[in-house]
């Protein structure tokens, strides 16, 4: 067999890997940033853009046409100018067709466009028709008139423009997004009006700053009319430095009960706000919100309806919520990273983009006068041999008759040049009568005169800024339009907890012995009388309103929270409380509390000791509950008592031995945790036999009375009697009278 032989690669460039896929993935880099994803300074289009508006102005689609199939445009576009997918160049299209998407569009469509719901639900190319819009000829206007540089196509077989020579400074008037290799451009789109008073300025005031500048142009102009809340600072500070963030605002006013959103930001679909607000709604977080409805129509394009459920809602804390949480508000990433007229990209504030712009739109209007002055001198230097030919018409009949060759003869005879030779070989006979030369000497006279002008134009800074100055105020009357997006400050939104958002209405919430948990409405409910499960019974009731917080206690010491706005009805027998909290195992609930942050409960345990705490201590997030009550040495946790005055409440305690005594609850400390310390003093030995314990604790007030259960049995005690128990804290206090002594419960009969 013969051996292989190594292959032989003489004659191919040979490179090492590495450097291979460095330089494509440069090439590569630098292709998608100069001539896909970034806007030229300019015109401020991206060049599929570019080359579609010009595409169409070749196809004869200008603003006052009949539209053509949007089919034959794209066709055009990828097949003489844009080799990439149909596709992708049907929807640069769209995009600058949509209303919603650019602030002046540059295409007017016929058919369905997509809508701000969806904004890629347009019908197929071959459906839809298209025509320049009016504000594409400011792109246009000037573009035959030697404005721009021309470059061959991708095929070298025809020419296409490498800018169009924009009147306006139409990078800030449509802005950008777009996405690069290493780089990305969000340019927010702004006002005609204000960008041209800016650029005004500018010009007469080279030493303007973008603080000046922002005196003319308030801030970005998105094409909606739902608010910008960005403080003036930070629009002053993202244009000083050509980064930052806009924060816009839907707008909402109420009808009667409902609000109505009228303006959404910029790119939000309202379907997709109605999803948002929905979500909440199902997952019962947003319980204020009865009903959603979209009544957008062709009068109204946004109109969505939130319908609150009740009348007591609090409008502006319910939208401030929904702000927070939905895309009725958004943040827009404002990066102004454009081709500058260097051909290189650079990110750059408000002064030195619209400077540079001045700088293209000077040049563009230099060349424009430059090609015009160019036009006149060849037709003045075309008139004068003609109007020479005219004066010596016969002379010029001879030579065309006997002459071979009669342009030399016209040149030598006349001092003429080649051209005028030629022009006046070319000229048709009854252009030579004697009306021709009037016309040609007043179009002479007409030709100078504008020749004297663009000759001091060109010569004069002063008015070749006069110029660009009238020239842009006339299309800023033309083309102008008022601001859409108002600026207005407002404060942030911030998402509320969840009890916030819910209405505020009395209820009553009730703790079985087992655990078991319910509300009912209104405060006067008869909660022991309420039914309870076979071998259930009431433990512990608490007052306050739907919108508060639930804190159970149980007989560790432990405190939980729970919502109340869901909790089961009264009418049935409730849920267990472990369902929605983990409590330590064994434990059981011994009471429940409501109210006020500020409010104070007495905590205790049966051992004799206590403190008052406030309520906004006990809050916690933990399903786990958090410790607040120290249990020890066998002492088990008392229901907590609500305490109307720390001065004037007094403490109320029973022992299961049949002591009682008052003392005042001032003598107690307030804790946010902890043991406490001693209300009565019970022997150690009788406490830890369980032979005497607390049975019982109570918060009254001076000259309130006390109804004892003992069995069947019951003492109603006047103030005056209670006053006769009263002792400093800690004591042992007195026996209450015979019978009355094994006490089960104690119920006061507070003042009204």
């Amino acid at each position: 067999m013969n051996a292989v032989q190594d292959p032989d690669f003489e004659g191919l460039e040979q490179r090492p890997l590495s450097e291979f896929t460095e330089k494509a993935y440069l090439d590569y880099s630098m292709y998608v940033i100069l001539d896909r994803a970034l806007p030229a300074l300019g015109d401020g289009l991206k060049p599929v853009q570019r080359r579609i508006v010009y595409a169409m102005s070749e196809l004869g689609l200008s603003a006052s046409s009949k539209p053509k199939k949007s089919a034959r445009t794209i066709g055009d576009v990828i097949g003489k100018f844009h080799p990439h997918g149909d596709s992708a160049c049907y929807e640069a299209m769209v995009h600058m067709a949509q209303d919603f998407s650019f602030r002046y569009k540059l295409i007017e469509g016929q058919g369905n466009w997509g809508s701000p719901d969806d904004p890629k639900s347009f019908a197929a190319m071959r459906y839809t028709e298209a025509k320049l819009s009016p504000y594409a000829r400011s792109l246009l206007q000037e573009l035959e008139q030697g404005t721009v540089d021309w470059k061959p196509n991708f095929d070298g077989t025809l020419q296409e423009p490498i800018l169009l020579p924009a009147r306006l400074p139409n990078v800030l008037l449509d802005g950008a997004t777009g996405i690069a290799v290493g780089m990305s451009t969000d340019i927010p789109p702004h006002n005609l009006r204000e960008v041209v008073s800016a650029a005004i300025h500018l010009l007469e005031s080279q030493k303007s700053t973008v603080e000046d500048l922002c005196t003319y142009i308030q801030g970005p102009d998105y094409p909606t009319e739902a608010e910008i809340i960005t403080p003036k600072e930070e629009i002053i500070r993202m244009y000083s430095c050509g980064n930052g963030t806009v924060k816009m605002r839907a707008k909402y006013e109420k009808e009667g009960s409902d609000i109505i959103i009228s303006a959404l930001p910029y790119q939000v679909s309202g379907a997709r706000i109605l999803e948002q607000i929905a979500q909440q709604m199902n997952a019962r977080k947003l319980p204020l919100v009865e009903d959603l409805r979209d009544e957008s129509d062709h009068e109204h394009p946004t109109r969505l309806i939130i319908v609150p459920r009740s009348s007591r809602v609090d409008t502006e804390q319910l939208m401030a919520h929904l702000f927070a949480t939905t895309d009725l508000q958004r943040n827009y990433r404002i990066n102004m990273n454009v081709i500058n007229n260097h051909g290189r990209p650079q990110i750059m504030d408000l002064q030195t983009m619209l400077k540079e712009w001045l700088v293209f739109r000077t040049m563009t209007v230099r060349r424009r006068l430059q090609w015009r002055l160019d036009k006149i001198l060849k037709r003045l230097h075309l008139m004068e041999g003609l109007l020479i030919a005219f004066l010596n018409i016969d002379e010029v009949i001879r030579i065309l008759r006997t002459k071979d060759e009669p342009g030399k003869a016209l040149m030598q005879r006349f001092s003429l040049s080649k051209l005028q030779a030629d022009y006046i070989l070319d000229t048709k006979l009854r252009q030579l009568a004697r009306l021709e030369e009037i016309k040609i000497k007043k179009e002479q006279q007409e030709l100078l005169g504008e020749q004297s002008y663009l000759r001091k134009t060109l010569g004069s800074t002063q008015r070749l800024k006069t110029l660009i100055k009238e020239e842009l105020l006339e299309d800023a009357e033309h083309y102008g339009d008022v601001r859409r997006s108002p600026i207005i400050v407002r404060s942030a939104a911030q998402a509320l907890d969840e009890t916030d958002l819910i209405s505020s209405e009395s209820i009553t919430v009730i703790l079985s012995q087992k655990g078991w948990v319910r509300a009912a409405k209104g405060h006067d409910i008869d909660s022991i009388g309420l039914s309870y499960k076979a071998g259930d019974d009431y433990q512990d009731s608490a007052r306050g309103k739907s919108n508060q917080i639930a804190v159970f206690l149980d007989s560790t010491g432990r405190v939980y929270n729970v919502t109340t706005h869901n909790l089961p009805s009264a009418r049935g027998q409730g849920e267990p409380l472990s369902g929605r909290v983990s409590p330590p195992d064994g434990a059981t609930f011994v009471g429940v509390m409501m109210g006020k942050p500020d409010d104070y409960y007495l905590l205790s345990t049966d051992g004799g000791y206590g403190f008052v705490c406030k309520l906004e201590d006990m809050m916690t997030r933990n399903k786990k509950g958090k410790m607040v009550i120290s249990v020890s040495g066998g002492a088990r946790v008392l229901p907590p008592v609500y305490s109307r005055s720390l001065q004037n409440d007094r403490i109320l305690v029973l022992t299961s031995a049949g002591y009682m005594l008052v003392t005042p609850l001032a003598e107690l400390p307030l804790l946010a945790k902890g043991k406490g310390n001693k209300i009565i003093n019970i022997p150690t030995a009788k406490f830890r036999n369980r032979n005497e314990f607390v049975k019982a604790i109570e918060l009254i007030q001076e000259g309130e009375r006390v109804t004892i259960f003992a069995g069947k049995k019951h003492k109603t005690m006047k103030g005056t009697e209670v006053n006769g128990y009263i002792a400093e804290r800690g004591r042992r206090g007195l026996k209450l009278p015979r019978g009355y002594q094994s006490v089960d419960r104690v119920e006061t009969q507070h003042k009204s």
